[in-house]
């Protein structure tokens, strides 16, 4: 897509009314998610259909999702949050077994095995993690892009280091789908937030599952929505789908008749040139905050953490440009409806 080209996708579906930079706590919604929403809210509420939404909605979502994860919509599966889905890989544990994760990993992705209380948890830093992986280690669990600083994992490395002793993989695309290429086929399991990058309402998310790891899960909260065939409300389900949709939660409609409309625009952007744009955005705001004396992170990401800043944050969002504190840095994130006026305000407001 031409820069042109993008600039009229984005000023047809996004008209923010402030300075936004903080799609790594939540993505804007665009225009064409709000119209689905509305819809059928009004629907809802005026009684004019047979039940509260559509599962075309809900197929639309998981196909768009499997487009940009590179995976056959049938190893997708759907939910409402990352823990549900974290959830569903850690019942699944034998007790005893050893998960593997990095230290200061987003809390979504690591207590739901915490939880078990049977679980052997080891954390050790980002950069180590492929080296510490073992041959006692059942399960890596990290996520692609961390979410309090925006450093990238070695993916290459760590998905190496678990082949080699047999132990499975589990990797949070939250941070990074949508905006890096994702393999998910490479990974036993993935699981993945859609109100961020993804630009989806709260309440969609997705599982991946390869088909070497599906009879690892037990589908602990199947429902009529991980039947085989529709129409399984009454009794339990005779036989489960043969595919990812057996660890389908029920789908919240409202979000998912949002997210198939913000997945089809980002799959017609393509990850490619949303990558460029929001790249070259916080490489700017990167350079722009180190001559300001603050120097970033190091990281190859659209997520800027500048450490010791992160009070900072409520001032420069009543000053309307909205980011976020996370573990003492300051987080700047970038997206389709961000421009280099926007790097330039935020950094005039910095400083002061």
């Amino acid at each position: 897509m031409t820069t042109s080209s993008l600039s009229r996708a984005v000023a047809a579906e996004f008209a923010p009314e402030t300075t936004y930079l903080n799609t790594s706590t939540c993505g804007l919604l665009p225009r064409r998610a709000v119209t689905a929403v509305k819809a059928l809210v009004d629907e809802n509420a005026g009684g004019s259909r047979d039940g509260s939404g559509d599962a075309e909605a809900v197929e639309g979502a998981r196909e768009g999702f499997a487009r940009i994860a590179g995976v056959p919509a049938d190893r997708v599966a759907v939910g409402s949050s990352v823990s549900a889905h974290v959830g569903l890989v850690a019942a699944s544990l034998p007790p005893g077994a050893e998960v593997l994760a990095p230290e200061g990993e987003f809390t979504s992705v690591v207590t739901p095995f915490a939880a078990r209380g049977d679980l052997a948890l080891r954390y050790v830093p980002l950069a180590e993690l492929a080296d510490a992986v073992r041959p006692t280690t059942a399960l890596v669990a990290f996520s692609s892009v961390q979410s309090a600083d925006g450093r990238r994992a070695d993916l290459d490395a760590v998905r190496a280091a678990a082949s080699a002793h047999g132990a499975r993989t589990l990797l949070d695309a939250t941070q990074s789908a949508g905006w890096l290429p994702l393999d998910a086929g490479a990974w036993d399991y993935t699981v993945t937030a859609g109100f961020k990058y993804l630009l989806c309402p709260r309440g969609a998310s997705f599982l991946t599952v390869a088909p070497q790891a599906q009879d690892s899960l037990v589908p602990v909260h199947a429902s009529w929505a991980a039947a085989a065939k529709p129409g399984s409300t009454y009794g339990p389900v005779a036989r489960l789908a043969d595919d990812a949709r057996r660890f389908d939660e029920s789908p919240a409609y409202l979000s998912y008749h949002g997210a198939a409309q913000s997945l089809a625009l980002l799959t017609g952007i393509g990850v490619e040139a949303l990558h460029d744009h929001a790249i070259k955005l916080a490489d700017r705001f990167r350079t722009g905050v180190a001559e300001l004396g603050h120097p970033a992170v190091p990281a190859d990401t659209v997520v800027v953490a500048v450490p010791g800043l992160g009070d900072r944050a409520p001032g420069l969002q009543r000053a309307g440009v909205m980011v976020a504190g996370r573990a003492g840095n300051l987080r700047v994130s970038f997206h389709l409806y961000n421009t280099d006026d926007d790097v330039d305000r935020a950094l005039d407001a910095l400083a002061g």
